[in-house]
């Protein structure tokens, strides 16, 4: 995101943890201008169940922009029930050529339990290395973070949730407060 475009905005940390038949995706709850924090209590993970098919996702970037296209998302995963690459190759293909979609500034992980994937608005959809995707200001640090508990005996909410307890230290767009989901 381009700081010319959004002078002083900023993201936020969201993870996605998949460790024995659990993934868990969690998010901080800050919303920052600059040097302002605009909220702390934002929910950016959320559940989708586009035809009772169950889907978490998490978004950083553009409140508006990220509700689109998870919008986008569900119509996507109606129309390809059960078939959650399916649906995010669609997303981010459409993502990346139609004139208003490409001009959305966000990005997304999502998991069905048994797929997690990171979607760019350059047309990616990215299997995560290690099981965890991390997108945000504040991602760098948690993807780290959480790459080092991995092997530890904290089951996959535990390992996101310490990974967003150690981003937050760091990262000044990136608050403790936490919206966490988990599937499977």
């Amino acid at each position: 995101m381009s700081d010319e475009k959004f002078p002083g905005w900023h993201g936020t940390t969201i993870i996605g943890v998949r460790k024995g038949n659990k993934v868990v995706v969690a998010g901080d709850g800050q919303v920052s201008l600059g040097q302002t924090v605009i909220k702390g209590t934002a929910r950016k993970v959320r559940r989708l169940s586009p035809g009772g098919y169950d889907v978490v996702a998490g978004f950083a970037g553009s409140t508006a922009d990220a509700f689109t296209l998870l919008e986008r998302l569900e119509v996507k995963l109606e129309a390809a029930p059960g078939q959650l690459a399916r649906a995010c190759v669609e997303l981010a293909k459409d993502w990346r050529t139609d004139k208003y979609l490409k001009n959305l500034e966000a990005m997304l992980i999502v998991t069905d339990g048994k797929d997690l994937f990171v979607i760019t608005g350059a047309g990616d959809v990215l299997e995560p290395e290690h099981d965890i995707a991390a997108i945000g200001s504040g991602g760098n640090f948690a993807l780290a973070a959480a790459r080092g508990l991995m092997e530890s005996d904290l089951d996959a909410e535990g390992v996101a949730r310490k990974a967003m307890k150690i981003a937050s230290d760091i990262c000044v767009y990136t608050n403790g407060n936490l919206t966490v989901e988990s599937i499977g």
